[in-house]
């Protein structure tokens, strides 16, 4: 294969499979995957996806079955995991108990023999860039978990490696503390300019931080894109109902023309859809509709050109800055509806009540189209 000068890591047919019980189990089917240079990609999934083991055939620590790992340009699919020039942070942080902040961040420039002038000035340069400038001296029990991760941090980007990989490392921490740490791991990445490839199954983490998220499903890329791409034109059915929420309803075409499709339910019900020339009349269509794109109405609206469905309240919970209702429709589909509360909040709707539904014909997404 010829390597793309622009890229950091490449995978080129690259799978892996184990023997489980007598059985070939594969955990990443044939991939071909390109990272490109100083990129904040994810692996994202749910558990047993393969997220894992692929990022762990980048490191070193799992050799493909078959295919080609590139690093750089170069081959190292067969290269243990301690000559590839990459580094990885995981979970637990595995910092040295008895080594305070700088000795920690030093540890590896110390085994690699680099002058004392020189540690100096990088690890004080990387303490910078974490936010832990005059807390060379603390111990890591003196420290809080997000503290212990910048000090995890700080060590493995000291060595100024071609590609860090984080294994969940915000897994550990508060809810609060994880949200602050994921923007503080954008910062960082921005600021060093080294590729970080992140695993994790938090949607929220891949959105937030990410260049491009690559969705994982049965050791499968399900789609591969910009946060933006991936959350407002899902693929498949898997990813419009992992990441996030989605309304997913499905149906007949009734007509297209004019580049939308319509699909009725009964005379007043009815999902509009923006299509291509392959959709024709009678064709089946799964369709996806994000709660926040749904306007919820007590009473019945005026003729719109968009959607309409018609439901039944089953389920109000208040959100503080939205109330979310859950809605049986008469599509046969329950709708999430995130209703954003204004400051007048009212005339919220209640359980067991009659609402329509509607949304612009832009925000419903053909899946699979």
């Amino acid at each position: 294969m010829t390597p793309d000068p622009k890229a950091a890591i490449e995978f080129a047919g690259v799978h892996k499979n184990y023997l489980s019980h007598g059985e070939t189990v594969q955990a990443v089917k044939p991939t071909d995957l390109v990272i490109a240079q100083g990129e904040f990609f994810s692996l994202l999934g749910p558990s047993g996806c393969g997220k894992t083991t692929t990022m762990r055939m980048i490191a070193g620590f799992e050799e493909p079955t078959a295919g080609t790992v590139l690093l750089d340009g170069k081959d190292v699919t067969h290269v243990p995991a301690h000559k590839r020039d990459v580094n990885m942070v995981f979970q637990s942080y595995a910092l040295f108990p008895h080594l305070n902040t700088f000795q920690n961040v030093a540890f590896g420039l110390e085994r690699r023999k680099t002058g004392k002038d020189e540690i100096r000035r990088r690890v004080g340069e990387i303490l910078e860039i974490v936010s832990l400038t005059g807390m060379e001296k603390r111990a890591p029990r003196e420290m809080s978990g997000g503290q212990q991760q910048r000090v995890a941090l700080a060590r493995a980007l000291v060595n100024r490696p071609r590609a860090l990989l984080l294994d969940e490392p915000l897994g550990a921490l508060d809810l609060k503390l994880r949200q602050q740490m994921q923007i503080e791991l954008k910062r960082i990445q921005r600021e060093v300019s080294i590729t970080f490839v992140y695993v994790t199954h938090d949607q929220g983490e891949a959105l937030t931080m990410s260049d491009r998220i690559a969705v994982m499903n049965a050791g499968v890329i399900e789609q591969l894109g910009s946060p933006r791409e991936i959350y407002e034109r899902p693929g498949t059915r898997f990813v419009a109902g992992f990441i996030g929420t989605s309304n997913i309803v499905d149906g007949h075409v009734e007509r297209a023309d004019g580049g939308l499709a319509l699909i009725s339910y009964t005379d007043r019900d009815r999902v509009v859809v923006p299509v291509d020339g392959k959709v024709r009349a009678g064709d089946k269509l799964q369709v996806s509709i994000r709660p926040e794109k749904v306007d919820l109405h007590r009473e019945q609206p005026p003729a719109t050109d968009g959607s309409v469905l018609s439901g039944v309240v089953t389920e109000v919970v208040y959100h503080g800055t939205s109330t979310n209702y859950t809605v049986a429709t008469a599509a046969g589909a329950d709708f999430t509806v995130f209703d954003q509360n204004a400051a007048n909040a009212d005339d919220l709707a209640d359980r067991g009540d009659q609402v329509y539904l509607t949304w612009a014909p832009q925000h419903s997404y053909p899946i699979g189209v």
